[in-house]
């Protein structure tokens, strides 16, 4: 009996672990890739989760989706808006909604329950989305502010000194439960909103920018915890972002800063009552905050502080009635992504006193966002100056060349003696180095923080390998490319510019997918260059077009159909390519018009921009033989783009253009070989590295002749630049991928851990912790050589993922739903490490080659499976194992596909 017992407990002990280690479990829910988002404007909102299991090779087989208007009804399946019934499907993202018909300004809550190849899930977790306001008879609101210059040194608009507005209304709600208070809010040029004396949300520099001719967005936020009953005060204060831009004639200005505020609150009667912006609202410019200027610096002056003035207790009858003002022309839109928020926090590791008894405080980074000071000691009356830098002079005072017009200047008067704190609400800056003056005395470090500031968005990404320069690349791409998302990528954070180059991520944004997710940013960037679209078909090669630059360019609006395919690519996301394909063809239509002659493309302003030039005090090279023709680059680049375009209609659904497309393409391959290809020498015109690689990896090259060329441009590189990179901007977009797909991954590497000019190295050797704008920054003309740009990463951050930890998609698939494995092993590496959550979750990627070990160790997401290959000479053992599905030795190496799970691959 006593044995019989004991049996019985053993069995069951392993039963209940069996039970443990397949439990099955989804997580990560959203819709719209969010996790329950305020304000969604699309009917047809798109579902997504992930699922994993401690047991291998785990397939979702089925979905349900459940809808309602409450939790409750949710739970007890009644009053259901959708029941999508049981679905046979391995779908689990941007699964779109088929229910009943949603309303303006509601909340629904969503969960889901799956079955697969291990069994059923339960039901998962319950999120929730709400609806923005849908029509524009819903909103009671109208536009408001000061439209007024009336504080010293306001003297016209072009003038760069605005200060902030402070609008304020009180109100008291019913005598009744409050059950649901939404603010709806559009603040140009950027809004913080308060309501009792809270701030409602975190985010800074909202809304996000746009063309605001074509279109403004507003917020979404529930603020029910907020709101009190009786006497409640709703303020906002507004600084001038981009809308009162206040740059000169290059830039855009659209006006006085404005406000749209409604105030949605429902009771639990189901009676509802708004509190919408109007003329009994009241407003003052008298404020602290008497200039902000985005590129120039934010001025405080804390002896007009008003205390408490976003709270009801204030007494505001010295301010004034607020102005209605005209409407914006852009149509108001619901914001789609995420906004600005404050990241990190970093604190300084340096502080010196210079000879006239300024002091530079060093943050050890180059970073973006601002410098809170908390207790500092100032005195009444003394301004406290900060002026912002990336580098120092060998003076050691800030260096400011590059900065150009920008005053990037802070300062705070302190309204008494002794210590003050603040933080600038309406500015950001791109700095290392603070140059702070009117100090009596040399401040402690712990009164210092860097507030660093972008999109708010997941990383997604870590990378590091056995080699510190590419480990250090990583991290300064890192820093530089969150460092330049301001709703829109941007060319750099820190001078007079700051805008929207399309050239500047055509390649790059895949690069940056894996480390940020980064999707909802680029598909408004998508409809930010829609948007500055001019109505003859060209695209501003500045998007939104703060600087209108119509060049009819292929080069540089050739990201706006990349950052669609990135989007398809990375995350599954087709709609991108569905909704601007349109705009995509007819601007594509306006450059055959325009710019085609013979079938080549004529037409280009850049050329391969900030190549390394022959001699480094230089910023662009004046040797014709470094130089790639414009007409290769466009040339090449709208074949690409033709390419693509057959691709996206067949995505789309437009058939009828794709033989269009493929015979244009055809022709231009045609001509542009006949023009430019020597069949004898397999040289592209004068035979740069940027004309024979884009030849290469965008399809040009004649069939048979793709290995010369390959082996023109490895002599290039080897004999007359010694192993380094010599292409600008569009070449480096293919190089590293190029070296390594035809068969010389050690150049790459070479090219990767160079620390001599020019290389990613030599930025680093030179005290970079950012990506420089030249190869040659430290010493080019300061007319253009920001220490943070990302344009030159090119398709590096691609490479390091794909080749070197293998993480690629298979041919065929999208978002990593089958992954080709293929890590490539460059002489010298020994070691890499790295990390990708995907749509699907997260996969990683880790090996170890030396002294004739292998060890690899994978990690493949649940629903999702891969194919492995590994080289014979690395003798790979069969794996032992669950989730193993093949095994197959081939004269060239082993192939393997997995499913999902965690893996060990070692050699014999």
């Amino acid at each position: 009996m006593r044995h019989t017992l004991l049996f019985t407990v053993i069995l069951l002990s392993v039963l209940l672990a069996g039970c443990k280690e397949g439990k099955l479990n989804v997580a990560s829910l959203k819709i719209e890739m969010q996790e329950n988002p305020e304000g969604l404007s699309t009917l047809t909102p798109r579902f997504s989760w992930q699922i994993s299991s401690n047991s291998p090779d785990l397939i979702q087989q089925s979905y349900q989706i459940q809808v309602a208007r409450s939790e409750d009804d949710l739970k007890k399946e009644v009053n259901l808006l959708w029941d999508s019934g049981i679905v046979s499907s391995d779908g689990s993202v941007l699964i779109p909604y088929q229910g009943q018909p949603l309303s303006s300004g509601s909340k629904y809550f969503w969960r889901v329950k799956i079955n697969t190849n291990q069994g059923d899930g339960n039901w998962s977790k319950v999120n929730y989305w709400s609806m923005a306001l849908l029509n524009d008879s819903e909103w009671q609101a109208k536009w408001i502010g000061e439209d007024s210059l009336s504080n010293p040194g306001e003297t016209d608009k072009d003038n760069t000194r605005l200060a902030a507005r402070y609008l304020r209304k009180s109100f008291e709600t019913r005598n009744s439960t409050i059950h649901r208070a939404v603010l709806y809010v559009a603040g140009l040029g950027a809004h913080e909103a308060y309501l009792n004396g809270n701030r409602v949300s975190e985010d800074v520099f909202a809304p996000t920018v746009s063309w605001y001719p074509n279109r403004v967005y507003y917020n979404t936020y529930d603020v029910t915890p907020l709101l009190q009953k009786d006497k409640n005060l709703l303020a906002v204060k507004l600084g001038n972002g981009r809308y009162f831009g206040m740059r000169g004639s290059r830039s855009q200005m659209f006006g006085l800063p404005r406000l749209l505020a409604q105030l949605d609150i429902e009771y639990a009667d189901g009676t509802r009552e708004v509190i919408a912006s109007d003329e009994s609202w009241k407003v003052t410019s008298k404020g602290p905050i008497v200039a902000n200027n985005e590129f120039d610096g934010e001025e405080y002056d804390a002896r007009l502080e008003l205390t408490g003035w976003e709270t009801a207790g204030y007494d505001d009858a010295s301010w004034q009635q607020v102005d209605i003002m005209t409407a914006p022309e852009g149509k108001l839109t619901a914001q789609p992504n995420p906004n600005i928020r404050v990241m990190e926090e970093i604190k300084p590791v340096r502080i010196s006193k210079l000879a006239d008894g300024k002091f530079i405080l060093d943050m050890g980074q180059n970073m973006v966002g601002w410098l809170k000071i908390n207790k500092l000691n100032g005195k009444k009356d003394q301004p406290v100056t900060m002026r912002f830098a990336e580098i120092l002079n060998p003076d050691s005072t800030i260096y400011l060349a590059n900065i150009r017009s920008a005053k990037v200047t802070d300062i705070y008067t302190p309204a008494k003696d002794g210590a003050f704190s603040w933080e600038p609400s309406f500015v950001y800056h791109g700095f290392r180095f603070v140059e702070i003056s009117g100090l009596n005395e040399q401040p402690e470090l712990s009164s210092f923080t860097g507030k660093v500031v972008y999109d708010n968005m997941e990383t997604t990404g870590q990378f590091e390998t056995s080699n510190n320069i590419i480990n250090q690349t990583f991290k300064n791409a890192y820093w530089g490319i969150r460092g330049n998302y301001r709703g829109m990528p941007t060319d750099c954070p820190q001078r007079d510019e700051r805008q929207g180059w399309l050239g500047d991520r055509a390649t790059g944004c895949f690069g940056e997918a894996f480390v940020f997710n980064n999707a909802l940013l680029y598909s408004k960037w998508a409809q930010d260059i829609e948007d500055s679209q001019s109505p003859e078909g060209s695209i501003s090669v500045v998007s939104p077009r703060y600087w209108t630059i119509y060049n009819d360019d292929v080069t540089w609006p050739a990201a706006y159909f990349y950052a669609a395919k990135m989007l398809y690519h990375q995350y599954g996301d087709t709609e991108p390519i569905r909704k601007h394909y349109p705009s995509m063809k007819r601007y594509l239509e306006r450059i055959q018009q325009v710019s085609m002659q013979d079938f080549i493309l004529t037409k280009d302003t850049y050329g391969d921009w900030c190549m390394p030039p022959e001699k480094q005090e230089l910023i662009h090279s004046q040797d014709p033989s470094r130089k790639t023709a414009g007409a290769i680059l466009s040339t090449t680049m709208y074949y690409s783009l033709l390419n693509l375009m057959v691709e996206f209609a067949e995505l789309t659904g437009n058939q009828q253009d794709i033989q269009g497309f493929k015979e244009l393409a055809g022709r231009i391959k045609e001509a542009y070989n006949t023009t430019f290809f020597n069949t004898d020498s397999a040289k592209y015109d004068n035979n740069t590295v940027t004309a024979n690689m884009l030849s290469l990896r965008l399809g040009l090259v004649p069939e048979g002749k793709e290995q010369q060329v390959f082996e023109n441009i490895v002599q290039k590189t080897e004999v007359d630049f010694n192993g380094h990179v010599s292409t600008g901007v569009l070449g480096i977009q293919q190089l590293m991928r190029g070296l390594t797909q035809y068969g010389n991954v050690d150049l790459a590497y070479k090219i990767a851990t160079n620390e001599t000019y020019p290389s990613w190295g030599y930025m680093i050797k030179k005290g970079a912790t950012t990506i420089w704008e030249l190869w040659n920054g430290d010493t080019a003309d300061p007319a253009m050589n920001s220490a943070n740009h990302v344009m030159l990463l090119g398709d590096l951050i691609i490479w390091y993922y794909e080749d070197l930890a293998g993480i690629k998609n298979y041919p065929g698939s999208v978002a990593y739903k089958k992954l080709w494995m293929e890590p490539r092993f460059p002489e010298g590496l020994s070691h890499v490490k790295a990390s990708y959550k995907s749509v699907y979750g997260e996969i990683k990627s880790e090996w170890t080659k030396e002294n004739g070990s292998f060890n690899w160790n994978i990690s493949i997401p649940g629903n999702t499976s891969a194919v492995v290959k590994l080289p014979k000479e690395l003798q790979i053992i069969k794996p032992g194992q669950n989730g193993v599905r093949s095994f197959k030795e081939t004269d060239s190496g082993v192939e393997i596909e997995l499913g999902s799970g965690n893996y060990t691959l070692s050699n014999r």
